[in-house]
């Protein structure tokens, strides 16, 4: 099993003879017969064979693509500690003789083609067992037996690529010494509260957790989050694993193609040692907790194909740039190509200080994003909703004034007119100095020579949009004009354009209120802001209030444009 150029399957080291002889570890050769079957040297460990192993540890053959049955002979090996039988084509059933050596601490039979199913009673036979590979044979069937909690000296367990199945043993969180657990590639399952994982909290020793191609079809626990701290891996691709992140103490995660939904745990950014974090292809949504920018040492971050479109700071130390934001497209949308392409186009074309600035774009048939300039206040929308900010009036205005800016460059300063499309509050991102800078063009429309409006089958946000693009998809700068007019409304009263029910609209509940009934449309918390200034601040919500409306008048001719 191979990620990124690494292994996950834990081979131990093939010392050389001239290093087994100095050790005092003997290996017993083994010769081919003319039918291809291994007959051990002497005729079947004789009494003289016993005795050289029984004086050392280890049964090595050193000679690769050996056939036949494992000799049962080596049952008589009583003091063996160790037996290598890996990479050969070895056959038959699996001899639980071979498991009645109780002083053995090692066991490797990988990649071969043996048959058969693990011995019920392989904890109370194995004392001693420390590392136990039996990954990638022909037919190893059957279950994992509940009786492996006994190998209390267990450190290392590979049943990876068998045929394995049935519940995987809670009795596992018993192996306190347990270091690295590979189960990868069968048709092992859980309980539907992974009560499995659950017991391994009890594991302090776990660095490596692997168990991917499972059908677990489970909740992911909360108790995941009380795995060791020493866990650096954990592989869970394709387990069709369901429910939320909580996870503070994961290492590095493969947890792609699930079922997973939600968003990312804000603690995710306080795991400083992640490199890794491959949550492709599940159900997340919400944005990417800007803690996760703080992960100097991340270098794989694969979000694609996710329920979203999300914003991503990660901080580098770089003095070339500091900090970036990535937009992931969702390739499950079938609009995101063009989208991503329609992006791509605009925003390579437009320098405006008001605009957000793209550095890179990352393209390939898996994966879209941009590499864009990041904002570290987020949106307008959440600074005027949250209970932890306040922005005043010249605050507010400032803001709007940079947008303004910004749609005079799009519809009057390109050589080809550029319709946003998609005006909103969450478009309009703060920098470090609260200066507004306009995103999201994935719907934007380029007007070609002579033309002043054209067709889209493409929305935008309810209650932002144009009466002539709703009814008819009709667009032109003056459908961007209007949505201007509707965030001005919503940013000086503070109530969003889709909270109103029948047929009263933000733009109407305002009209009807001026000028007499100012006071009740007005944000309250810019009414309490206000103190001595307060006549000639409100007079200034005033004028303010009427260019919204001149802006959202409802036939495009009504409307003023952005000159200023």
């Amino acid at each position: 099993m191979m990620y990124n150029g690494k292994s996950y399957h834990i081979r131990r080291r093939h010392n050389t003879v001239k290093e087994l002889l100095s050790s005092g570890i003997i290996t017993i050769d083994y010769v081919k017969s003319k039918d291809n079957v291994l007959e051990p040297l002497t005729k079947g460990l004789s009494r003289e064979g016993v005795e050289r192993i029984s004086k050392g540890m280890s049964l090595r053959p050193r000679i690769s693509h050996l056939g036949g049955e494992v000799p049962k002979e080596i049952s008589n090996l009583v003091d063996l500690e160790e037996l290598d039988l890996a990479d050969n084509s070895f056959s038959g059933q699996l001899d639980t003789e071979i498991f009645n050596i109780s002083g053995l601490r090692i066991i490797d039979l990988t990649d071969n083609n043996i048959s058969g199913s693990l011995p019920p009673n392989i904890g109370c036979i194995l004392p001693n067992i420390e590392e136990l590979y039996l990954n990638d044979l022909t037919n190893l069937v059957g279950t994992i037996p509940h009786s492996i909690s006994n190998c209390s000296k267990l450190n290392i367990l590979d049943l990876a690529g068998n045929k394995l199945t049935s519940l995987i043993p809670k009795s596992l969180g018993y192996l306190t010494h347990l270091q690295i657990l590979i189960l990868e590639e069968n048709n092992l399952t859980s309980d539907s509260s992974f009560s499995f994982l659950t017991s391994l909290t009890s594991c302090i020793n776990l660095t490596l957790l692997v168990i991917y191609f499972n059908p677990l079809n489970g909740m992911l626990p909360a108790s995941m989050g009380n795995l060791s701290t020493s866990l650096r891996t954990f592989v869970a691709n394709s387990c069709k694993i369901q429910g939320r992140i909580t996870n503070e103490h994961l290492g590095d995660n493969y947890l792609g193609k699930n079922q997973l939904s939600g968003s990312l745990p804000n603690c995710l950014g306080n795991i400083t040692s992640l490199r890794e974090i491959h949550l492709g292809s599940n159900k997340l949504s919400s944005n990417i907790p800007p803690s996760v920018g703080n992960l100097q040492d991340l270098v794989v971050l694969d979000l694609s194909s996710n329920n979203m479109k999300f914003w991503l700071c990660l901080q580098r130390s770089s003095q070339k740039w500091n900090s970036i934001a990535v937009k992931v497209f969702n390739l499950q949308l079938d609009a995101a190509f063009k989208s991503f392409d329609t992006e791509c186009e605009v925003l390579s074309s437009l320098r405006h200080r008001n605009l957000i600035k793209v550095i890179t774009s990352c393209s390939n048939l898996d994966f879209k994003a941009l590499v864009l300039e990041y904002m570290p206040n987020g949106s307008l929308e959440k600074y005027l909703y949250s209970h932890n900010y306040f922005l005043d009036i010249f605050q507010r205005l400032s803001i709007m004034i940079d947008v303004a800016c910004a749609l005079e460059y799009l519809h009057h300063g390109c050589s080809s007119p550029v319709i946003h499309c998609d005006l909103k509050l969450s478009n309009v991102l703060l920098d470090e100095d609260m200066i507004s800078h306009l995103s999201d063009f994935s719907i934007s429309k380029l007007l070609g020579e002579n033309e002043s409006n054209l067709y889209t089958k493409t929305f935008a946000t309810l209650g932002y949009i144009a009466p002539e693009y709703g009814l008819d998809g009709l667009v032109s700068t003056k459908c961007d004009v209007y949505s201007y007019g509707i965030m001005l409304l919503e940013t000086f009263t503070r109530r969003r354009p889709n909270e109103f029910e029948g047929d009263l609209s933000l733009k109407q509940w305002v009209s009807y209120s001026l000028p007499e009934a100012l006071m009740d449309v007005v944000d309250v918390n810019l009414v309490k802001s206000m103190g001595n200034r307060f006549q000639k601040e409100l007079d200034l919500v005033a004028s303010i209030m009427k260019v919204a409306l001149d802006c959202c008048a409802e036939s495009p001719a009504g409307r003023t444009n952005m000159m200023m």
